[in-house]
């Protein structure tokens, strides 16, 4: 099978990922980091830099909000939460994705013969 098949840039659904294992509640960096490994866009480890650095943009940009949280022995550790406009932006991310997938799904039919 040829090297060009199934390409792409799986580090653009990072923020989606992100936004989504955010809905389920407020979380830590590294946990996150292992959450968004499981929806399977991103293969292997995923680059933990990589990912705060989409943080602290969606951070900026106001889609997540972080607040420090010193409590506990170890040293103090940011939480991120999503925000209402997060939220938009992760209900846009699946239509897009929705968009897709029909597209997809009626190219696949279409060579079958169906």
């Amino acid at each position: 099978m040829s090297q060009k098949v199934g390409g792409g840039k799986p580090q653009r659904y990072v923020q989606p990922s992100l936004l989504m294992a955010l809905k389920d509640g407020p979380s830590y960096g590294y946990q996150l980091i292992q959450t968004i490994g499981d929806f399977g866009f991103l293969r292997g480890d995923v680059p933990p830099g990589m990912i705060y650095r989409h943080l602290r943009q969606m951070d900026e940009e106001g889609l997540v909000r972080s607040v420090w949280d010193a409590q506990g022995d170890g040293p103090a550790k940011r939480i991120y939460s999503i925000t209402a406009e997060g939220m938009e932006i992760l209900e846009a991310w699946i239509i897009h994705m929705e968009r897709q997938r029909d597209s997809l799904d009626s190219f696949i039919r279409r060579y079958k013969g169906q």
